[in-house]
């Protein structure tokens, strides 16, 4: 697998307590979702990869992890649609019998800087169609078929919590997903299913590579207190974590994993 995800995952080994369980991952087919649904399944999960369009990234991922002996399928759909939502979920319960882990990862980042005096409205919306509206819709499925005990962890951003000039329309949709880590944790608590959510800074993947080149990267460097830009990896550990029953008493929160680039408010 691509450096910055299955290398390093693999040194990390598996998590305990995921044996058997059936895992969604959206976004799975690179980056962050790739080094998720590899770390998930060496831990002895079941994965299903949602992906919108990367046919051949998507099969090659499902490939290699099928040889290290997991259980892997795909499903391909754009979630800014109601019913491909509920289409991966009722795909995963038929492949899987049940849904256990629903880590929502997938969404964009527009890299060109814009000040908000100049967006385009077709880009604010965009943003949110894809950043929250998608997510909303595959939440709602989530919290609707995911089992008593399951786990749900969204992926957001550290400009969540700190907005993020020039960017904001990026900036609102991951704050709108905090939003709804807070309140939806409560709603299922009661089940036993814990929500949280992981707020990266800078990682190195290919979505954030147009903004890491040259001096940029190195003032991106600079503001990270140890000192060097998260691989996908770094990010998967966490994730998977809050998927484990070692993370069972932690609900409602965001995990920070940024290399000290943004101290918890």
């Amino acid at each position: 697998m691509a450096e910055d995800s299955g290398v390093q995952v693999g040194r990390m080994g598996g998590v305990p307590g995921l044996t058997g369980k059936r895992a969604i991952v959206t976004g799975g087919s690179r980056g962050v979702g790739r080094a998720t649904a590899e770390l998930l399944v060496r831990s002895g999960a079941r994965v299903m990869i949602a992906y919108r369009s990367r046919r051949d990234a998507a099969e090659a991922v499902v490939g290699e992890l099928r040889e290290l002996g997991g259980e892997v399928e795909a499903f391909q759909g754009d979630l800014v649609g109601e019913a491909v939502a509920r289409d991966l979920f009722r795909h995963t319960t038929e492949a899987f019998g049940g849904v256990d882990l629903f880590v929502g990862n997938h969404g964009i980042w527009p890299p060109d800087p814009v000040p908000l005096a100049e967006m385009s409205t077709e880009q604010w919306l965009r943003t949110q169609r894809i950043n929250v509206e998608s997510l909303f819709y595959t939440v709602r499925e989530a919290a609707r078929v995911i089992d008593d005990g399951g786990r749900i962890v969204l992926v957001t951003s550290t400009a969540a919590q700190r907005g993020e000039a020039f960017h904001g329309d990026y900036a609102a949709s991951k704050g709108a997903i905090v939003s709804l880590v807070k309140g939806l944790s409560g709603e299922l608590a009661p089940r036993g299913v814990t929500v949280n959510s992981v707020a990266p800074g800078w990682i190195d993947t290919e979505m954030a590579a147009p903004a890491l080149q040259g001096e940029a990267r190195r003032e991106a460097m600079a503001g990270i207190p140890l000192g060097r830009i998260a691989t996908a990896a770094d990010v998967a550990g966490p994730i998977v974590f809050l998927c484990s029953p070692l993370a069972r008493h932690i609900t409602g929160e965001i995990m920070n994993v940024n290399g000290g680039a943004v101290l918890p408010g």
